[in-house]
């Protein structure tokens, strides 16, 4: 199978083959995002990313494998940053709960990560293997760090002693809505739609009020 000639003015894959996976998935990402999952077509990719359909086939197997790459690739490294945050955290929990919040639940409702979410929601009915995947490797892993960040809280008597996955949901569904309604209802909404205010008020008024449980609790 040919690859095009290398030449100055040639695709940027073919003079820096040790990029061209991450080029590969940077080109398929917006693919999957406006065709959606059941429709994006290898062949799509390959013309995205400027190279020939065989040359996709070299470094992934399967559309399945470019669409967990890209997740990959676009999501993990911040919950890396978050988890290092976390370990390296030295005091009271509600801050470092707030900040989390505030930082992770920022990228995803600003960013392509919501409309990655929403890609997911909307092919799980028909593709529930990129359902259960993205559970596995996004959003069990941010439910395990917050998780730590809670057990903190109750250790340190800032938060009631709530069950941890019922807490962690409650965390994580607010960031989806916002997700949500930036990506399928504010483009139709005559209304402003600021989706930071909205974490940030959901950082607040959480924190708040776990704290104001936690006081409750030791009277």
């Amino acid at each position: 199978m040919t690859e095009p000639d290398s030449t100055a003015e040639g695709p940027r894959w073919r003079r820096r083959k040790e990029a061209r996976p991450a080029e590969m998935l940077e080109a398929a990402l917006p693919v999957f995002l406006k065709k959606g999952f059941a429709a994006a077509r290898i062949e799509d990719i390959a013309a995205a990313a400027g190279v020939t359909k065989g040359t996709v086939y070299l470094y992934f197997p399967s559309k399945q494998a470019i669409f967990e790459a890209v997740v990959r690739q676009a999501i993990l490294p911040r919950i890396d940053m978050a988890e290092a945050l976390v370990a390296g955290h030295r005091g009271p929990a509600a801050p470092l709960l707030a900040r989390l919040i505030e930082e992770l639940g920022g990228r995803v409702v600003t960013t392509d990560l919501a409309h990655i979410a929403k890609l997911v929601i909307a092919e799980a009915g028909n593709f529930p293997e990129i359902a259960r995947f993205y559970r596995r490797e996004v959003i069990a892993r941010g439910e395990s760090l917050m998780s730590r960040v809670y057990a903190l809280g109750v250790a340190g008597g800032e938060f009631p002693d709530l069950p941890i996955p019922i807490v962690t949901k409650l965390i994580i569904a607010p960031v989806l809505i916002a997700a949500i309604w930036r990506t399928t209802f504010a483009p139709v909404d005559d209304r402003p739609f600021d989706p930071i205010e909205l974490i940030r008020a959901h950082a607040r008024v959480l924190t708040a009020g776990l704290g104001a449980l936690a006081r409750k609790d030791l009277e």
